[in-house]
């Protein structure tokens, strides 16, 4: 398969996607874009979960090439990020950037589920998620219903970070004390751009990116960490629905996220169909490595291919 990533994480006009400002739960007005396969090849949705500090434009270039493979795909900024977060003349009075939850993200990627089967009526549902996100499909599949899933991929999933950027567990626990009084308090969030992709371009563009802000909030920010610490505790892996498929996706080299964590999880639950990828020398930003993109394309499309007709209980 040939595929034209495009670098840029700004929005562009396009004719591959609609898009929408959806009611979510709590009301919150949610921006969202659909990308639909041809009615005839139509095979899947795709329910995406993009990470921290990023939005869903930053995927234009991979999910039209889903949708001409016949994976639909939803996708939405999600609460406290990108659109959802920024656009002043679209976005709820109380959404702020960084201001979300755990439990606030569970609510959410169980709306976008339900939605995408009401507009996907009948079609398999598999539920994706990168870095950030790819921590959130992992927690939802241990703490919510899921047998409405074809399967699940986590991509660089933060269970745990690969350095201790943001907060140590001292500075974590005292967090943890503020949170409780002051939970959407702004707090900054380092990130070194040069780790996230081998690609100069694209790492360039990402410290343009206006929808796109290094910090987040002491509750957002510490239940990203501890929930994804926390599946690797035996009241969280043992959850996991044994039937459920899971692929994951690694960079061997990533500086953000733990591939040892990615794999220890693995290796910890039990689960008919499990299968961990890992991608030697990639960075974080695996669609955005030039080495490793279209085999990480073609793996997930042939995994998803693979289990269509996956259903458990």
């Amino acid at each position: 398969m040939s595929m034209l990533l495009v670098h840029s994480p700004k929005d562009m006009v396009s004719d591959t996607y609609s898009e929408a400002w959806l009611a979510g739960p709590q009301s919150t007005q949610f921006y969202t874009r659909t990308y639909r396969a041809d009615a005839s090849e139509s095979k899947a949705v795709i329910v995406f979960i993009h990470g921290f500090v990023e939005h869903i434009g930053r995927y234009t270039q991979v999910h039209p090439v889903l949708a001409a493979h016949g994976f639909n795909v939803f996708t939405f900024d999600q609460r406290g990020f990108g659109k959802t977060a920024l656009d002043e003349e679209h976005k709820s009075t109380s959404s702020a950037y960084g201001k979300t939850s755990g439990e606030d993200q569970m609510d959410d990627i169980q709306w976008a589920i339900d939605h995408a089967k009401k507009e996907f009526p009948g079609l398999p549902v598999f539920l994706s998620g990168h870095s950030m996100g790819g921590g959130e499909v992992l927690n939802f599949s241990v703490r919510r219903h899921t047998s409405e899933l074809a399967g699940v991929i986590a991509s660089s999933p933060l269970i745990r970070q690969a350095k201790s950027s943001i907060f140590d567990h001292a500075a974590r626990a005292a967090g943890g004390l503020a949170a409780e009084l002051f939970p959407y308090t702004p707090i900054p969030t380092p990130l070194d751009y040069n780790a996230l992709s081998h690609d100069t371009i694209y790492t360039n563009m990402c410290k343009n990116d206006v929808l796109a802000k290094l910090e987040g909030t002491l509750r957002g920010v510490l239940d990203m960490l501890n929930w994804g610490e926390a599946l690797l505790t035996v009241s969280n892996y043992k959850k996991w629905p044994n039937k459920l498929p899971i692929l994951f996706v690694h960079g061997s080299a990533d500086q953000i996220t733990s591939h040892d964590a990615t794999k220890e999880f693995h290796d910890k639950i039990i689960a008919n169909d499990k299968q961990m990828n890992f991608y030697v020398d990639g960075f974080h930003e695996l669609l955005q490595e030039p080495a490793h993109r279209e085999k990480l394309v073609n793996d997930e499309i042939a995994w998803m291919e693979a289990h269509l007709s996956k259903t458990f209980e």
